[in-house]
């Protein structure tokens, strides 16, 4: 079962110390991705695993990391080691921590657990996103348990790739995408990175300008706050034939309104963002006629005009 090897995987780098993922999957028998998705469920869950690369690289568990898990139960296993987001928070993951808590050294724990308020998994995000390459994640997921700067190229929408220089303060895993919680040049006001837009990192070798202490949820809380109050959410009322069908990636609610004419519909379509409607109902053009708010549909007809105008068309 999976909770038996995430135990094995932390007991097997709690003894033997670094270890490669080919040598973590020879001795558990199984793949060399499988060894990677179970050091990246073990990080979601808490347990201060990371990275180092290079040719004497591998896994190792956070100096300091000394714990018993023999004391626990299969279901305080299977909570612990989740890499979900439902199953944190949960009864059976409470008391699975209490208990690796309990066997923490005293003069550890206070390491420990500020390695693991660096990780927090929240059930909503801020958009949707793609995936995250292994070895990135791992990196930066090393940088902030050890506490080690960043530079990374990074590309934020609608402008071009940049450098940054940054000091990972935590990482966040918000519905299914991962974020990267940072400093830069000694501001005090943490930035959030969307880590699949890192093109390229380096961990290097440089202590962490960050705060001893940190609160991961309020940070959180108050960004997506910040975030969420830049959109101007937009109610849009359009015709459609009766058999269309909003295309795949589309984010909006829809309600019908009822029956036109000549085998059309009138739809209300919720968007969060004028701006992101306006891209969207372009994209379903001209299989939806927009009929208000007006001001959106002047931009779609000035979006057209420009179209035209550009092959020489009036």
């Amino acid at each position: 079962m999976r909770a038996d090897r995430l135990l094995s995987v932390v007991m097997l780098l709690r003894h033997r110390g670094r270890m490669t993922a080919a040598e973590l999957a020879a001795e558990l028998e199984v793949s060399e991705r499988t060894v990677l998705r179970d050091i990246d469920a073990l990080s979601v869950a808490g347990v201060p695993v990371y990275a180092e690369r290079g040719r004497s690289g591998g896994f190792a568990l956070l100096p300091g990391y000394r714990t018993d898990l023999t004391g626990l139960t299969l279901d305080e296993s299977r909570a612990l080691m989740a890499s979900g987001a439902g199953r944190i928070g949960s009864p059976a993951l409470a008391a699975a921590m209490r208990k690796v808590a309990a066997a923490i050294p005293d003069t550890h724990r206070a390491v420990v657990d500020s390695a693991a308020r660096r990780v927090l998994v929240r059930p909503e995000g801020f958009v949707a996103d793609g995936a995250v390459g292994d070895d990135l994640l791992a990196d930066l997921q090393r940088a902030v348990m050890v506490g080690l700067r960043v530079r990374m190229r990074y590309a934020r929408r609608d402008t071009p790739v940049a450098e940054r220089l940054v000091d990972p303060v935590g990482l966040v895993m918000a519905g299914e995408t991962w974020y990267l919680v940072a400093l830069r040049g000694g501001e005090t006001d943490e930035r959030i990175y969307r880590v699949s837009r890192i093109e390229s990192l380096a961990v290097l070798d440089e202590p962490a300008r960050r705060p001893d202490d940190v609160d991961l949820d309020a940070i959180w809380d108050r960004r997506r706050t910040e975030f969420r109050g830049r959109f101007e959410p937009v109610a849009v009322i359009a015709v459609v034939a009766d058999d269309h069908v909003l295309p795949d990636g589309i984010r909006s609610d829809v309600t019908e309104l009822g029956p036109v004419d000549d085998g059309r519909r009138r739809i209300r379509l919720d968007f969060g963002d004028r701006r992101y409607a306006e891209a969207a109902l372009w994209r379903m053009a001209p299989e939806i006629v927009v009929e208000s708010p007006t001001e959106l549909r002047d931009a779609l007809t000035g979006r057209a005009a420009a179209l035209l105008a550009a092959h020489g068309q009036r």
